[in-house]
């Protein structure tokens, strides 16, 4: 394990005992969890704020007339009323690719089935003028 990598979980170990007050696993595996877990917790939360933010957005644009007694629901039909959630939609999604797709377009064993490839193309071209 490298100098940076070492020194950054053993920073996150502290961080993580400062908040829980365990122990700390100087095992790989279980510091790749953590963090994985971690940016789960984040996207969760963000997700959450982006739901009731939109919410509030949308039940405010009902009661935006205070002259009506009831509500105005021509409100849901400008677009001031979604560009927030389309806007924040899209950065929600990019959050959403970086934690849960990271394999999405390569997979997880796209390098070495790629090196492989080139590999026995190398080693085709070789043996093509011998």
């Amino acid at each position: 394990m490298g100098r940076l990598r070492r020194q950054f979980y053993d920073e996150l170990g502290r961080e993580y005992e400062k908040h829980y007050g365990k122990e700390y696993s100087q095992d790989e595996n279980y510091n790749a969890a953590y963090i994985r877990v971690k940016k789960l917790k984040g996207f969760y939360s963000h997700l959450k704020v982006y739901i009731i933010v939109n919410i509030i957005i949308i039940v405010s644009s009902l009661t935006r007339d205070n002259s009506n007694v009831g509500l105005d629901f021509s409100g849901l039909t400008e677009w001031h009323t979604y560009s927030t959630a389309l806007f924040w939609g899209i950065g929600l999604l990019a959050h959403g690719l970086s934690v849960f797709g990271t394999d999405w377009f390569f997979g997880s064993d796209w390098e070495k089935r790629k090196i492989q490839k080139y590999m026995e193309k190398d080693t085709a071209n070789k043996n093509k003028w011998e």
